[in-house]
């Protein structure tokens, strides 16, 4: 399978799949080795992770090189290389008392006593996309390994150079090394470890969550994805027009745009319209296409050729129905081979156009005005999508009470999009954004866990 560049639309690399037989040998190899890690506890777990940490620490450089040919830009990679540090440092810490031993419990009735345990889903599949491909590929292998769990990650074929990377990195671990793979593929790989795996995590397009889902079912196994989105933001009349203006902007174009948890919607209150706007347009004509080469701007290419017609389809509807561009283009640019997309403003949108309603995954802004609250909270709740939103008052009383009327997972206040870097809270799926336990927060490790309770007669028995 050959891969394309998505900064010169020319094949690069190549994929080599295993076949279902190889990938059956692979997971049986790794049930056996998961019987061990279990039983080894959570220290020996953590000082396994810790290990693998310095290890890649040491092909820092050379994983930054290879997610950078797999995605066309640089900042960002840099950031979701950091991001696995953190992570395990942070999940080493929250598992570290998670699994402190847990007493036993008189129940309701006198004499009987109950003692709680957890034991891990022996084989953890990860299907990860293609847009942070390392940070989406760990944000669940993590907590699993921790967990007592081994794991296997297919990351998109996509962006797929990193792995070979990564993997080198395992194979310096011995105590890692049989838990813990990560292996090339497409869909069929994918259809092979729903029935392999004993649990899958999932995240991608609402399309492929559906058949995995289906997957899942006919295999009898839990199931817990993360899908599209369409996220909203109301900027009421009293905000700071400056720092909302800079935060929709950040969290509309990071990646550009190519994050489930963008800002893909703006309402706007019908009195600050005008000089809102007037910022934004000012804002998004200052940055630059990260283009000829990655420190050129600001904004990296379109990472999937198949999004490419996506965002062109969507604004070409939304032009033939009336929307009016403020800042931007009017379709993906082709650049040196690849495809790229300026910060777009639009205005004059209704939600009879897909870029009001469908996942974009690109830096287009829709702004619309809006009366009253009443109306504002109409507009973001009619999606059928529901991870996140933002929301800007000068008064946080205010920010809170309409908060707490969005319909939807997580809601950033006076900032945007800060759940896709703050991790402590807990996510539910709203809608059809997903389905499934938390990714975030210290209950994602209990999804790994299955939990066992003994029911403990003890009352005292003559020996006979």
């Amino acid at each position: 399978m050959k891969i394309k560049n998505p900064r010169t639309g020319q094949f690069y690399y190549e994929i080599f799949p295993p076949s279902a037989k190889e990938l059956k040998g692979k997971t049986d190899l790794m049930r056996e080795a998961q019987i061990l890690w279990a039983k080894s506890g959570i220290n020996f777990r953590i000082q396994a992770l810790q290990a693998w940490k310095v290890v890649i620490e040491e092909f820092k450089d050379d994983l930054i090189d290879a997610l950078c040919m797999d995605t066309g830009r640089k900042l960002e990679t840099i950031l979701e290389v950091d991001f696995v540090f953190s992570s395990i440092d942070r999940w080493s810490n929250i598992s570290r008392h998670f699994f402190l031993k847990t007493e036993r419990k008189p129940s309701f009735i006198p004499f009987l006593e109950i003692e709680q345990e957890y034991e891990p889903y022996s084989l953890v599949g990860v299907i990860s996309p293609w847009n942070f491909p390392l940070f989406l590929s760990l944000i669940d292998t993590i907590p699993a390994l921790l967990a007592g769990s081994a794991v296997v990650v297919k990351p998109s074929e996509i962006a797929p150079r990193f792995i070979e990377v990564l993997q080198k990195t395992i194979n310096q671990v011995p105590d890692l090394l049989g838990v813990l793979n990560f292996i090339e593929g497409g869909e069929e790989t994918g259809e092979e470890l729903c029935k392999l795996t004993d649990i899958i995590c999932f995240a991608g397009s609402t399309s492929t969550g559906q058949k995995i889902y289906q997957s899942a079912c006919d295999n009898f196994i839990p199931v817990f994805l993360e899908l599209s989105g369409k996220n909203a933001v109301i900027v009421t009349e009293t905000a700071d027009i400056e720092r909302a203006t800079s935060a929709i902007l950040w969290g509309s174009v990071t990646n550009a745009g190519q994050s489930c948890w963008s800002i893909e919607r703006i309402y706007v209150h019908k009195h600050i319209f005008h000089q809102f706007l007037s910022r934004l347009v000012a804002k998004a004509n200052q940055l630059k296409l990260a283009f000829p080469n990655m420190d050129s701007g600001q904004i990296g290419p379109i990472i999937s050729e198949k999004q490419v017609a996506i965002i062109n389809d969507q604004l070409e509807d939304a032009f033939r129905k009336g929307a009016i561009l403020k800042a931007g283009s009017i379709k993906c640019e082709e650049l040196g081979g690849g495809y790229y997309f300026r910060p777009t403003i639009l205005t004059n949108v209704t939600h009879d156009m897909k870029i009001m309603t469908n996942e974009t995954l690109g830096p287009i802004l829709p702004v619309m005005a809006y009366t009253n609250i009443d109306e504002a909270i109409k507009f973001v709740n009619s999606s059928q999508y529901g991870l996140s939103g933002a929301v800007f008052s000068g008064k946080e009383v205010e920010a809170m009470s309409i908060a707490r009327l969005m319909k939807c997972g997580a809601v950033s206040v006076n900032h945007a999009a800060l759940n896709g870097v703050l991790h402590e809270g807990e996510i539910s799926a709203f809608k059809i954004y997903g389905i499934g336990g938390t990714r975030t927060g210290v209950s994602t490790i209990e999804k790994f866990l299955k939990k066992k309770v003994y029911l403990i007669n003890a009352k005292d028995v003559k020996n006979s």
